[in-house]
């Protein structure tokens, strides 16, 4: 009976280190995904800079065409 019991009991905790480790796959899957959707924002954010900046130059070389 107690050999049982050991047995039953190892095999709970046995149990419990493949949900942690099940639980810690989806949590860095999850943050992987985190971190390719911050990417992706940061590109579209620096694509949008650039073309703000570029359509300032454009329209400070209008004004300076226009001023001469």
């Amino acid at each position: 009976m107690t050999r049982f019991t050991i047995l039953i009991a190892a095999l709970t905790l046995a149990g419990c280190g493949v949900e942690t480790a099940s639980t810690a796959a989806t949590a860095a899957a999850l943050k992987k995904q985190e971190i390719e959707q911050g990417k992706k924002t940061l590109e579209q954010a620096q694509q949008k800079i650039g073309a703000a900046m570029e359509q300032m130059q454009q329209s400070s070389q209008t004004r300076e065409a226009a001023e001469k």
